[in-house]
């Protein structure tokens, strides 16, 4: 018999998920340094006390969305069953970009001052996004090792080092020319020349 949710369980689940909703849509429109909390909860109709019941602060809620986001995307993957390697790749990696768009320059800076220098970051900041990535990136690798995409003897650890590099380079670049440049094109020169060179000697 699988889990009934109590009326008051259902209920907590449906607010946090609108608190989480509205954010993703604020956070679009208003962008991350503009966004505050009293925003969230106005846009919501809850009580600003309601947020604190679900997350510490804003920086907690940013980091959820986008990790719902980048499992999306690997659940898209999962299910390319009649997609080659490098399709799924490029899904991947397109999405990854767009993301970096959606969410803003601000945020892409967050997640790269915690992926440089953890120890020193803010409190607030997500220092765990760059492990997150490479785990994803490493699992759809292997994947494609069991799926025979890919040779056993693939280096795995040294190919999803050298992919993620170019994507957060692709994110740093484009934070530090203040967003003056389309982060999507650059990923598609990126998947249609460097990606097929990477992977040639391991194709199966």
């Amino acid at each position: 018999m699988g889990f009934i949710m109590t009326k008051r369980q259902e209920q907590s689940v449906n607010t946090r998920r609108k608190l989480l909703d509205t954010a993703e849509n604020l956070l679009k429109t208003q962008g991350f340094n503009a966004l505050c909390v009293e925003d969230i909860t106005n846009a919501a109709g809850t009580a600003k006390g309601t947020f604190y019941t679900y997350f510490k602060h804003k920086e907690d809620i940013v980091s959820e969305i986008c990790r719902g986001y980048f499992k999306n995307i690997e659940n898209q993957i999962n299910e390319m069953s009649e997609k080659n390697l490098i399709d799924k790749l490029s899904l991947y990696f397109d999405n990854f970009m767009k993301a970096v768009e959606i969410y803003g320059i601000n945020i892409c800076r967050e997640w790269i001052r915690g992926a440089i220098d953890p120890v020193t970051a803010p409190d607030k900041t997500d220092k765990t996004k760059w492990q997150y990535d490479i785990e994803m990136l490493k699992n759809i690798l292997n994947n494609a090792v069991k799926n025979k995409e890919l040779k056993e003897n693939t280096p795995i650890e040294l190919l999803t080092h050298l992919i993620i590099s170019e994507l957060y380079g692709m994110m740093t670049c484009w934070c530090m020319s203040d967003g003056i440049f389309e982060p999507k094109d650059w990923t598609k020169k990126f998947c249609d020349f460097q990606l097929k060179v990477i992977l040639k000697d391991y194709l199966v």
